[in-house]
């Protein structure tokens, strides 16, 4: 079935997200289409500004409101800012500060050590993490990677480049999740289960 080109336009637009296939991506066009013109004009208008509107921490990298040169984290002064918490996105962030336990401040490093990828040190914010710590008063540096094996390398190459400069260097902890049986855990995150054991109080 031949599609008029502004229907196939944006069904193709769609497709390339991440998650949505171009089943996902007609849905949601004939749902556009079929619901009142607000709604479109609405997202529309939201596209377009989500790049005008927007710009990057020029301390942590992470995401803020165009106009700020910091991000709401790094502006509160009641941060505590000798912990730093090194994550890959800032999707990371937003997981983290939802949990309400963490106040210390971030920084986003644009992803992940990837050779295959082409992505090396020099295409991430290694470089402005060292300057960070090398600045002082930073005590302690979490390394918040994915539990991949790019989000290890990552790790690894992070310790090896802050380890000489003096701050503790921690690891998120990694196990079982809440709720989880034992019998439907891989093997990998079994091991990391148990290298991590704690004491019963």
């Amino acid at each position: 079935m031949l599609l008029p080109e502004p229907i196939q336009r944006l069904i193709d637009a769609l497709s390339r997200l991440p998650g949505v296939g171009p089943k996902t991506a007609s849905r949601l066009t004939f749902h556009l289409l079929r619901t009142d013109g607000g709604l479109a004009e609405e997202l529309s208008a939201a596209l377009a500004q989500l790049r005008a509107g927007t710009a990057t921490c020029a301390e942590c990298f992470n995401i803020t409101t165009a106009g700020r040169e910091l991000c709401l984290v790094c502006a509160n002064t009641e941060r505590d800012r000798s912990l730093i918490c090194v994550v890959e996105e800032p999707l990371d962030v937003l997981a983290l500060e939802g949990t309400g336990g963490y106040k210390g401040l971030y920084h986003v490093l644009g992803g992940a050590l990837s050779p295959i990828e082409g992505i090396g040190p020099d295409d991430l914010k290694i470089k402005e993490l060292v300057a960070r710590v090398k600045g002082g008063g930073v005590q302690e540096v979490i390394v918040a990677t994915n539990p991949s094996m790019e989000g290890d390398a990552t790790a690894m190459y992070l310790q090896q480049q802050l380890a000489p400069l003096g701050p503790q260097l921690t690891r998120l902890a990694r196990g079982l999740p809440m709720g989880g049986d034992l019998e439907y855990a891989d093997q990998s995150t079994l091991l990391r289960a148990l290298a991590g054991r704690q004491t019963l109080a």
